[in-house]
């Protein structure tokens, strides 16, 4: 480490950023199970930010699992890692002004703690999107649930690995009880305030 030097002092900052592009860099982190709509629910926020000309950038954990984290598994470690790894991510995208959307399913409320940490408590927003378990296998469209109760797939979350629901969210939003355009406008009433 002594022969590390950074220059944070010495390169523009997340103000400027935020200046130029007129809007706040922030990182919404949206936690739940698989199949509880996280990723559709992320898609359609971006979107509509989009077209109200603010930019944004969504980092999904299938996604990155297929180059930045393809070398992790999902053992206790390795999803602990794979979460610091985003955000650490998350964290400069927001630093550049960027509206930063997690879709991951962070499943322990210590995972969650480390990406706030990490973050930064003023600008880490987490999202629950909560669903049963049973609404969830029936979105199963991968199929994974049904191989997980198997046994062919180990260590998946709400089967046979822990899923702690949030203690403390910025905003809990049920997807068994409201659909995509109702749970859409819950993202755009607590966040434009914020961006």
């Amino acid at each position: 480490m002594e022969n590390i030097h950074p220059i944070f002092d010495q390169i523009l900052g997340k103000k400027d950023k935020e200046k130029l592009l007129d809007q706040k860099g922030i990182v919404i982190w949206m936690v739940g199970l698989s199949g509880s709509g996280k990723s559709t629910l992320a898609k359609s926020f971006e979107k509509y930010l989009h077209e109200n000309g603010k930019l944004t950038q969504i980092l999904d954990g299938d996604n990155l699992r297929t180059g930045l984290n393809a070398d992790l598994g999902f053992t206790e470690e390795d999803r602990e890692e794979n979460i610091r790894r985003v955000a650490e991510v998350a964290r400069l995208f927001a630093n550049c002004g960027v509206i930063t959307i997690c879709s991951f399913i962070s499943p322990t409320e210590s995972i969650r703690a480390m990406s706030r940490r990490i973050i930064g408590d003023d600008i880490y927003h987490e999202v629950f999107v909560e669903c049963p378990i049973g609404v969830c296998e029936t979105r199963d469209v991968k199929g994974l649930y049904a191989k997980a109760r198997k046994g062919e797939i180990k260590n998946f979350t709400g089967i046979d690995a822990p899923f702690e629901n949030p203690a403390a969210p910025s905003l809990t939003i049920n997807t068994e009880l409201k659909n995509l355009e109702d749970c859409l406008q819950e993202m755009i009433d607590f966040f434009i305030p914020r961006i």
